[in-house]
C-alpha cells in the first residue's frame, strides 16, 4: 500500500461510517456561512476552509488560503484538497490521519452539546511554493452539526507557526472552549495496561450514562465492587474522572 493509499485508507475510510440523509442536510446554511467567512478573510490573514464530512471533501476555500505559502487560487483550483494534502510532509501526513480518526472517535464519545465547546489545533509541515517546508497551525472546530448530531461542517483556519525551527514532528490537542482545559490528542505514552473484561463493561455503562448504582443493579454485583472498578480504569487510563476516562477509552480504541 503507497503512502497515499494509507493516508486514504486510515482517514478516509473510517469516514464512510458516517451515514448522512441528504434530505436532512440544509445547504442553504452553508451559503450563507460562506457569505460570512468569505468577509472574515478579508479582515484576517488566516486561510478558511470548511470541510464537509458527508461529502468527505473541502467545499470552500478562502480566496487567500494559499497566500501564506505563496500559492494562487489558480494553482489549486481543480485539485483542491488533494493540491494540498499532497504538500503535507509525508511523515506528518500519515500521522495527521491517523490523529484524525483519534479525534472523530473523541467526539463520537460526547453528546451534540459537548461536541461544541471543542477545538482540535494541529502543527505541522507542509511545502511552499519556494518548494521549503514551514510549519503551520491549523485550527478545526464545529461549523454544523447534521440533525441526529453528527459532525458535519468542520471550519478550519490556518496559519504559519511562529515555531518554525522549533520542531519537527506533529503536535495535537484539543482545546474546550467552555473550561479551557486542554487535552492531548496522542499523549506521548499509550495506557499502560489493558483494562479487564470487567472495567471495559463498567466503562461502556459509564459511557452510556449509568450511576453505579444503576450499573450494580445491572451487573449484579456489589456497589463497592462498582466503584472500585472505576477508581482502577481512571488510573490505568491517567483520566481525572469517568468523562476524561471515556474519552481516552476510545481513543486508544478500548471501548471498540
Amino acid at each position: 500500500m503507497t503512502e497515499k493509499n494509507s493516508v486514504e485508507e486510515i482517514f478516509f475510510k473510517f469516514l464512510s461510517q458516517y451515514k448522512f440523509d441528504e434530505k436532512n442536510l440544509d445547504y442553504s446554511i452553508l451559503d450563507k456561512h460562506i457569505l460570512a467567512l468569505q468577509t472574515l478573510s478579508k479582515i484576517g490573514n488566516s486561510g478558511i476552509s470548511v470541510f464537509d464530512v458527508s461529502k468527505r471533501q473541502v467545499v470552500f476555500y478562502s480566496s487567500n488560503f494559499g497566500a501564506q505559502l505563496g500559492y494562487a487560487p489558480s494553482d489549486y483550483e481543480k485539485t483542491g484538497q488533494h493540491f494540498f494534502a499532497e504538500r503535507i510532509h509525508p511523515e506528518d501526513n500519515l500521522k495527521l490521519s491517523h490523529l484524525g480518526v483519534s479525534t472523530f472517535k473523541l467526539y463520537n464519545s460526547l453528546s451534540s452539546d459537548e461536541k461544541i465547546n471543542y477545538k482540535q489545533v494541529n502543527e505541522y509541515r507542509m511545502l511552499n511554493a519556494q518548494n521549503k517546508y514551514v510549519r503551520l497551525i491549523e485550527q478545526y472546530q464545529i461549523l454544523e452539526l447534521d440533525k441526529t448530531g453528527q459532525l458535519w461542517l468542520l471550519l478550519s483556519f490556518v496559519d504559519l507557526s511562529p515555531n518554525q525551527e522549533e520542531y519537527n514532528g506533529v503536535k495535537s490537542q484539543l482545546l474546550n472552549f467552555r473550561t479551557g482545559k486542554i487535552i492531548p490528542i496522542e499523549v506521548t505514552q499509550k495506557a499502560q495496561y489493558e483494562l479487564t473484561k470487567r472495567e471495559t463493561e463498567i466503562l461502556r455503562l459509564v459511557k452510556d450514562g449509568l450511576l453505579s448504582k444503576e450499573i450494580s443493579n445491572r451487573l449484579a454485583i456489589s456497589l463497592h465492587t462498582v466503584n472500585t472498578h472505576r477508581q482502577r480504569f481512571l488510573e490505568k487510563l491517567g483520566a481525572n474522572n469517568s468523562f476524561e476516562a471515556v474519552m481516552f477509552a476510545s481513543k486508544f480504541g478500548l471501548l471498540d
